[in-house]
């Protein structure tokens, strides 16, 4: 049978071929984001406790990933704040994609009630409702004033709005409104 009469034969039965279920292609580049839960795009497997120890450690567990590297994060259409920080009491720039574009990446499509657990290297997460994502404009921050973020600082990755911009945070002092807002973000979950 030559291979034109295989793959028809194939489709007829129901049966597709092998390559049309695989998964999109992994970064390129270190992964920096890895998005797990309700998605419909992957492209690495199950967490493995031996090479994935961070997460192992952290109690994750899943089949099935969407990993993300900077060039990936970075060729999506970047938005702009301009918040205070609780960190210096200044405005400081910062530019990234809105998460709910990030989280579309891996064919997440949530609702508005559903849950996003964001999780930073050192294990503290924040869970917000993606209603809530989605009103404030929270994006993943992948630049500090101009400059990449980096590594041992808020960075490479920031989940974080312009509480400035949302009244009812901005009637809060600085140092409350950012406790929402994981830096050295890495991992995302979308549950629902």
């Amino acid at each position: 049978m030559d291979k034109r009469h295989f793959l028809g034969a194939a489709l007829l039965t129901g049966a597709a071929p092998a390559f049309a279920s695989r998964p999109q292609a992994q970064p390129a580049g270190p992964t920096l984001l890895t998005i797990t839960g309700a998605i419909t795009r992957s492209n690495r497997g199950a967490l493995d406790p031996a090479l994935d120890q961070m997460m192992a450690k952290q109690k994750l567990a899943f089949d099935r990933a969407h990993a993300l590297d900077f060039a990936a994060l970075a060729a999506l259409p970047a938005r702009t704040i301009r918040p205070t920080l609780e960190y210096d009491g200044k405005p400081h720039t910062l530019r990234g994609p809105l998460l709910a574009d990030v989280l579309a990446q891996a064919g997440a499509k949530p609702r508005d009630g559903a849950k996003v657990v964001m999780r930073a290297v050192d294990g503290y997460a924040a869970v917000l409702e993606m209603r809530q994502l989605r009103a404030w404009n929270f994006i993943v921050a992948t630049h500090l004033d101009g400059k990449p973020i980096p590594l041992g600082g808020l960075g490479p990755l920031w989940a974080v709005y312009d509480a400035d911009r949302v009244p009812e945070m901005a009637a809060l002092p600085v140092a409350q409104r950012f406790g929402a807002c994981p830096w050295a973000l890495y991992h995302l979950v979308v549950m629902g």
